[in-house]
């Protein structure tokens, strides 16, 4: 927890920096291996992932100590607080590319493929929206639709934010019991979810034929709801740990910018789905 001390605790030197630096340098060339079909670089990304995690694990609980000693002040509280904003502004930036994507895609480069000068290059395409391509490579697939799956997922990432919320609040209350119930829902919600998107995955592989090959359409559905649900693991894993900590005892009504970071995460969740129903699956 946090006291009111006028300093700036500054930790003592740490091994976790360069023990990351390792794990990180050894998953970027596992992946560039394993994407240039080296049967090794899957076992070296696997390897990495596990330092990293490893590395996490050891280096949160620092900071875990740290902080249930009272070393962290009002300035450190601060800095969590503006460092938490700017991560989140970047995951912003991050999915406001991949939304531009889908923009220039279906705003801008179907109706200039469809001008009179790209007809005399590709006669038979028509600029519609989803497209198969120009040349007529891709086969032909279905949409997804915003129901069943999509709409159910967005009643459970709606009803999480609820839940989020409502763990806060009896957390700020002195009600513990009411927010780990609150916590565990939100995390329950997510999990499922996340079930309900790998079965939208598997029928659309299965019975649309939508693939990630499925054209500029196929590339940018699967990229942003896959993006989108790899977010959502991130952040069903964040208040997970939040979770046992607060059963635990970690947190206090008055301290508990861990919570709060974690819930923050998941309602910039909550909001990207939101854009990424309505621009996706129903225009």
């Amino acid at each position: 927890m946090s006291s009111n001390t006028p300093h700036y605790f500054v930790p003592n030197p740490s091994k976790y920096p360069v023990l990351a630096s390792i794990g990180l340098i050894g998953f970027g060339m596992g992946m560039s291996a394993w994407v240039n079909q080296q049967t090794w670089g899957a076992y070296l990304v696997a390897a990495g992932v596990i330092w990293i995690l490893y590395v996490l694990y050891g280096w949160f609980g620092a900071a875990r100590s740290e902080s249930n000693s009272g070393k962290y002040g009002t300035n450190v509280d601060v800095s969590y607080r503006w460092s938490m904003s700017w991560f989140i502004f970047s995951e912003i930036m991050f999915f406001a590319a991949f939304f531009s994507a889908l923009f220039y895609a279906r705003s801008i480069s179907m109706p200039w493929l469809g001008d009179v000068d790209s007809k005399l290059l590709w006669p038979n395409f028509s600029a519609v929206w989803p497209s198969t391509g120009p040349a007529g490579l891709v086969e032909k697939f279905t949409t997804m639709g915003p129901w069943p799956i999509p709409t159910i997922n967005t009643i459970l990432l709606l009803s999480s934010g609820v839940t989020v919320t409502y763990a806060h609040h009896a957390l700020r209350e002195g009600h513990r019991q009411q927010a780990i119930l609150g916590l565990f829902a939100t995390v329950l919600l997510g999990a499922i979810f996340l079930g309900f998107q790998v079965y939208e995955y598997i029928h659309a592989y299965s019975e649309l034929n939508l693939k990630l090959t499925s054209g500029i359409y196929g590339s940018t559905f699967f990229m942003l709801t896959g993006f989108h649900g790899f977010h959502v693991f991130l952040g069903a894993l964040m208040l997970s740990v939040i979770l046992v900590r607060l059963m635990r005892g970690d947190f206090t009504p008055e301290n508990h910018f861990g919570f709060e970071g974690a819930a923050w995460y998941w309602h910039f969740v909550d909001v990207v789905w939101l854009g990424l129903y309505i621009v996706v699956y129903w225009m």
